[in-house]
């Protein structure tokens, strides 16, 4: 099978640009009048039953599919591509696409439940903390809505004021002591207010930011296209170390056992000390990286964009079983006690035995899988993840 071409290569050219298109749904952005709703009541937590795990796909579609058999529960159409990975809380899954649009919908029967439209695609994948919920878009703003009803609680725009322009915010947030945390096309890092969407902190990087940041234990995680990993102080945006590699570093990092997990576009992935930046190890693959690794039970689960799925020893980087898809892979894995879930570039969503690799059931989508799939019952979901995945995020 000819090899597909990058999808972040191809995507670059249009992700750059700044959009003038305004929302046209009934929830109106306007710069300047903005509602701010400071007090959310907390949703009742709701246990998801269906035994099924979720994944977007090109063909624009979000699939529900048995995670014994692969077989199909239900799907939903959105209007295009869906890259942005799900999330699931409350009883319902949230994905974005590129028609610009987010979508509510109830986990079970994948019946929609509200829409919020920004003002251009949505491949950030979002976040809820305190019943709200967190998303970038290409408009260059981040919006906060309320979980159940999709209401706007608050609107980040960047090209307000001092901050400068934001072309895009490809990056996923992640919210961590009242601070929600996102990277962006403008070369900066921001931390903003969850409650009031105030800007607390921005940081300038040399490239634009795809990097999605990780938080732990005080300290903001995160790559840039710059080709360097940057470690900040989450309260303060102030620098604690940063580490270069040979290439842009657009995968996002995962924090697990004191040490930093990241690929970079030099073709290999990176163990660093999280407390130093100093590596720990280097394995090399040969190609690109750009999709986010998973670190569970010791072992770092990862991918290349020669078509590669690796297991390494998250001490040593020691490889273990491999599986060989047949195109990219930038999807994030989703392990459980007995399977790995992946998606590929070659359309197909692959579950895979978790100890030898070899393939229990595979699907065939009609488009690029991107999207990081989820499940439906996170407990059964094992492993520290990135925040471009919506595994490690479920409530």
């Amino acid at each position: 099978m000819t090899m597909i071409r990058s999808v972040k290569q191809s995507l670059l050219g249009s992700l750059l640009v700044v959009t003038s298109c305004q929302p046209t749904t009934s929830r109106l952005v306007t710069p300047g009048l903005t509602p701010v709703i400071t007090e959310v009541s907390i949703p009742a937590p709701k246990q998801v039953d269906l035994p099924a795990v979720f994944v977007g796909s090109y063909d624009g579609h979000l699939y529900a599919l048995d995670t014994l058999t692969g077989d199909v529960r239900w799907t939903f159409r959105a209007d295009t591509i869906i890259q942005s990975s799900p999330l699931i809380a409350y009883g319902l899954v949230f994905t974005a696409s590129l028609d610009t649009k987010l979508y509510a919908l109830d986990a079970n029967t994948g019946k929609k439940q509200w829409t919020f439209r920004t003002g251009a695609s949505i491949y950030s994948s979002p976040a809820i903390a305190g019943g709200r919920l967190f998303v970038g878009s290409q408009d260059g703003k981040l919006y906060a809505l309320h979980v159940l009803t999709g209401q706007l609680l608050w609107v980040f725009d960047p090209s307000l004021g001092v901050q400068g322009q934001s072309f895009g915010l490809y990056s996923s947030p992640i919210v961590t002591d009242g601070l929600v945390y996102i990277g962006g096309q403008s070369n900066v890092i921001y931390a903003v207010d969850a409650v009031t969407g105030q800007l607390r902190w921005r940081f300038q990087t040399q490239g634009f930011v795809l990097s999605s940041p990780f938080v732990s234990e005080g300290t903001v995680y995160v790559g840039s296209s710059d080709k360097s990993v940057y470690a900040l102080r989450a309260d303060t945006g102030q620098p604690r170390w940063t580490f270069a590699t040979n290439g842009a570093v657009d995968a996002s990092p995962t924090v697990s056992n004191g040490s930093v997990y990241i690929g970079s576009a030099d073709g290999s992935m990176y163990a660093l000390s999280a407390s130093t930046g100093l590596p720990v190890w280097r394995f090399q693959t040969g190609a690109p990286i750009y999709a986010s690794a998973v670190v569970a039970d010791g072992i770092v689960y990862c991918a290349s964009r020669n078509g590669v799925f690796y297991t390494l020893d998250a001490r040593t980087g020691q490889a273990g079983w491999t599986f060989q898809t047949h195109a990219d892979i930038y999807s994030t894995p989703l392990v459980t006690g007995g399977q790995v879930y992946v998606g590929s570039n070659d359309y197909y969503l692959y579950a895979l035995d978790r100890f030898t690799g070899q393939v229990r059931w595979q699907f065939k989508s009609a488009g690029l899988i991107v999207s990081s799939p989820v499940l439906a019952q996170p407990f059964r979901r094992i492993g520290q993840y990135p925040t471009i995945s919506g595994a490690g995020k479920s409530l």
